[in-house]
């Protein structure tokens, strides 16, 4: 099942910090309206500051606050020209998983 992906872009002008700061108060202004548990449970988001990118899952109500706070955000702070924002049929690449601790030599 494919889903709706928003991929953004930022020119090499724009300050990766800033986007990683924008994305965070997206992210806390979807806390606001779903609560914690719920973004944490529903949100999908991956920030790429070397290549420069930000995936955001739009699959959820939570994903689509996420994104429409994010772009509304850049557009303020960092002027529409500063940015792209596609949307794709396709979901983000999720982050590995760290491995469990292995169990060899656990007492019993």
């Amino acid at each position: 099942m494919s889903r709706a992906v928003y991929r953004y872009s930022f020119d090499d002008r724009v300050a990766m910090a800033d986007v990683r700061d924008t994305l965070f108060l997206a992210v806390f202004s979807a806390e606001g309206q779903y609560g914690r548990t719920r973004v944490r449970l529903d949100a999908a988001f991956r920030l790429e500051e070397d290549r420069r990118t930000c995936a955001i899952d739009g699959a959820t109500p939570v994903g689509q606050t996420i994104a429409s706070v994010f772009t509304e955000l850049l557009a303020r702070e960092l002027g529409e020209e500063a940015f792209t924002v596609e949307r794709l049929l396709e979901p983000p690449e999720p982050e590995a998983e760290p491995e469990p601790p292995s169990r060899e030599g656990a007492a019993r």
